[in-house]
């Protein structure tokens, strides 16, 4: 059974079949389970087991908050399942120097939909080759990122990964350029660094930046030079800019 959360219109399933279903066959589609407060019995015990064995975040809630989420018969379990497909990352690394512009984006803990909805449209307009999130932590690629992106997002190729650490060090053993936006001493005017491609751009999340051990793994770190005093650009804004100067510099 498929609904819309009356809170944020995310795509949820409900019911003990449909989301064991969903469990067994597609996983990874799943951002968030809720499973009732006070079930102990045989399915409970086992789609914890399933949730743990393919890293899905799950919580224990109590009645009330799952009549936020959906107000029918929801059987005790609520998946909240993206509105999106998902390519492989090795697959997205594989093709990332073919795209018209060899720049993927990876964002670190980006929280907003619309952030990432713009950062999309902008990115997919320019011919990059896609954008890589983390599968916990960062922003639910719903029905909003969907209409932020004019539906660029359904278009450009989206990997999720487990850590994105990880995943900078794979990009780095293969030759890729790993920049990352940050205000840090050593970081750079982006307009006097000599970008090289095939490339990943790393942005962070809106208040907090880049994490250290992912912004680590960055070869050189950018900013945008103000003319002005101002304390900062949203993320979409600042990644917009930078994605553009990388289309002047490798497109």
């Amino acid at each position: 059974m498929k609904n819309r959360s009356q809170e944020d219109e995310n795509t949820i399933i409900v019911g003990r079949k449909p989301v064991q279903e969903l469990l067994l066959n597609d996983p990874k589609s799943i951002d968030m389970l809720y499973v009732q407060k006070g079930r102990q019995d045989k399915n409970f015990e086992r789609t914890i087991e399933r949730c743990k064995k393919f890293g899905i975040k799950y919580k224990i809630a109590d009645k009330e908050e799952l009549a936020r989420i959906f107000t029918g018969n929801h059987q005790g379990m609520i998946a909240k399942v993206a509105a999106l497909s998902f390519v492989d990352f090795d697959e997205l690394l594989a093709t990332l120097a073919d795209a018209p512009l060899p720049l993927l984006v990876v964002l670190d803990q980006v929280q907003d939909p619309g952030n990432v909805g713009t950062l999309a449209r902008t990115l997919y307009s320019l011919g990059g080759a896609g954008i890589v999130v983390a599968r916990h932590g960062a922003a639910f690629l719903g029905p909003g990122a969907v209409k932020a992106s004019a539906g660029a997002l359904t278009k450009l190729p989206i990997a999720r990964v487990s850590n994105i650490s990880q995943a900078l060090d794979k990009a780095l053993d293969m030759g890729i350029n790993v920049y990352g936006a940050g205000l840090a001493d050593d970081s750079n005017p982006v307009y006097d660094v000599k970008l090289m491609g095939p490339a990943i751009l790393v942005l962070g999340n809106e208040e907090k930046g880049i994490r250290l051990g992912v912004e680590k793994r960055c070869q050189e770190l950018i900013h945008i030079p103000f003319k002005r005093e101002f304390d900062s650009l949203n993320v979409a804004q600042a990644g917009a800019i930078l994605i553009s100067e990388f289309c002047r510099t490798l497109g």
